[in-house]
């Protein structure tokens, strides 16, 4: 850059501010500079996605009891053939199964449009696809997308799993056998993103998921705008409908979501096992940033685990969560080597159960045969500038089987019943810096009231 014709005052001033702006850019918790990638969110303009293909142009009927996946999957083929375009789908509710969108198709759900899926296991194929941190042969989702560059869900519209029958089929199940496992009882996801890349996913509601709400694999820049993602917990609990599933993916936006679902609002997944480091269909997550969301009912906000191999700079920030159990939950699984590092929570305000989790996770333990792999590790996590109310602030328990070390707990306001119950003695080089922990009678809701007006909007 040549500074021709410039003062040497204004000079000196470029120069100041300049680096006063290199000093004050957002970094990952590791350091790195945070991409403009993640800044520069633009709503989706179907307009610019090709030629636009209103399904009910195509025969198809608004018609909540006939199912038209065939009809569906025949428009998306024919949008494909003839160089892409956008899927419209109108107002009105529209029965489908597992359909599958390719290069250069779009999904968009106009305001009052709802794709509903079946609630016959029969109606769906059984196809491999990835399931609980394996690659298997499963029930693909409601929609699904492989291997697309530049892949789009848009919209004011619902997709809604219709998963009241498959959740109670489940605890059926659960209740006959009580060691059954979560993909013992059959149903699909909604949302099924793999192997691909440039998707955007905005605006829509996703509703009562059979299984797991939305899930991501091996796909890198993606980002979900503006979503609202719900799953009951009564009058029948909606068994592991995980909101967001964010399975061996790199560059990951979560903004401006809403979540409210019966287990993990978002979960970080990638692979188990004891040799799962070492197997190609796995993988790390690494730099993913959830910020400017709000919570609802979940289990945990933000959960490591259970398939879960290495996470890597993850930023969880300027977020509102109210009545999730847990704020973050490590899960150790002692079969699967594992390793959680760089984890910056900053700017986090309402009431949970528990702030910070972290225990040993036993469900489904399966060493395969092989001798348990090496001892998990947690490490460089930062909670900072928080304002939490919860029952139990650090429920953190001591194993052979995993190390925690080099956390950093900086500007903590947490109200708790049992503030006596802190066990941080597991963790090595500890620094906490105006952490204050005081006893309540009662918990109280620390967010602000004025953002259930934006929630009720969604």
């Amino acid at each position: 850059m040549k500074f021709r014709n410039i003062s040497p005052f204004v000079l000196t001033l470029f120069i100041v501010l300049g680096s006063s702006s290199l000093k004050s850019q957002d970094k990952f918790p590791d350091g790195t500079v945070i991409p403009k990638w993640f800044k520069e969110n633009k709503p989706t303009d179907i307009n610019k996605l090709g030629k636009k293909y209103i399904i009910t142009d195509f025969g198809i009927k608004n018609d909540s009891t006939v199912l038209q996946t065939k009809q569906l999957q025949a428009v998306i083929d024919n949008a494909s053939k003839n160089g892409g375009g956008v899927v419209v789908v109108p107002k009105g509710t529209f029965l489908i199964s597992s359909v599958f969108f390719k290069q250069g198709t779009h999904l968009y759900l106009e305001n009052g449009a709802k794709l509903k899926g079946s609630d016959d296991i029969n109606d769906f194929p059984v196809v491999t696809t990835r399931m609980e941190g394996q690659t298997v042969k499963y029930f693909p989702a409601l929609i699904n997308a492989d291997g697309l560059n530049g892949f789009t869900i848009s919209g004011k519209g619902i997709l809604d799993g219709n998963g009241l029958r498959f959740w109670k089929s489940f605890w059926k199940r659960r209740e006959w056998n009580p060691k059954c496992t979560n993909m013992d009882e059959m149903r699909p996801r909604i949302i099924y993103v793999s192997n691909s890349k440039n998707v955007q996913i905005e605006g829509i509601t996703v509703k009562n998921s059979p299984f797991w709400s939305t899930h991501y694999y091996k796909s890198e820049f993606v980002k979900l705008l503006n979503l609202t993602i719900l799953a009951p917990k009564e009058p029948v609990k909606a068994p592991s409908t995980d909101a967001i599933d964010i399975d061996a993916c790199t560059n990951f936006l979560v903004k401006n979501c809403y979540m409210s679902v019966n287990d993990d609002a978002i979960a970080l997944k990638g692979g188990k096992g004891p040799k799962s480091d070492s197997a190609p269909e796995n993988g790390e997550n690494r730099n993913i940033i959830i910020e400017d969301n709000n919570f609802g009912f979940c289990h945990s906000a933000l959960t490591c685990g259970s398939e879960s191999i290495h996470n890597y700079n993850i930023i969880f920030r300027n977020s509102t969560v109210k009545d999730a159990s847990r704020l973050l939950h490590l899960k150790m699984r002692p079969d699967t080597p594992q390793h959680y590092e760089y984890i910056t929570l900053d700017n986090i305000r309402g009431n949970v159960k528990t702030f910070l989790y972290v225990k040993g996770w036993n469900q489904f333990f399966d060493l395969k045969g092989e001798a348990k792999p090496k001892a998990g590790l947690a490490n460089n996590i930062t909670l900072k500038n928080m304002d939490i109310s919860c029952e139990t602030a650090f429920s953190v328990e001591k194993s052979d089987l995993y190390a925690l070390r080099d956390f950093t707990f900086e500007n903590l306001k947490i109200k708790a019943l049992k503030p006596e119950e802190q066990n941080l003695s597991a963790i090595q080089n500890l620094k906490q810096k105006n952490v204050k922990v005081t006893q309540v009678a009662s918990l109280s809701q620390t967010y602000d009231k004025k953002d259930d007006s934006d929630i009720a909007a969604k």
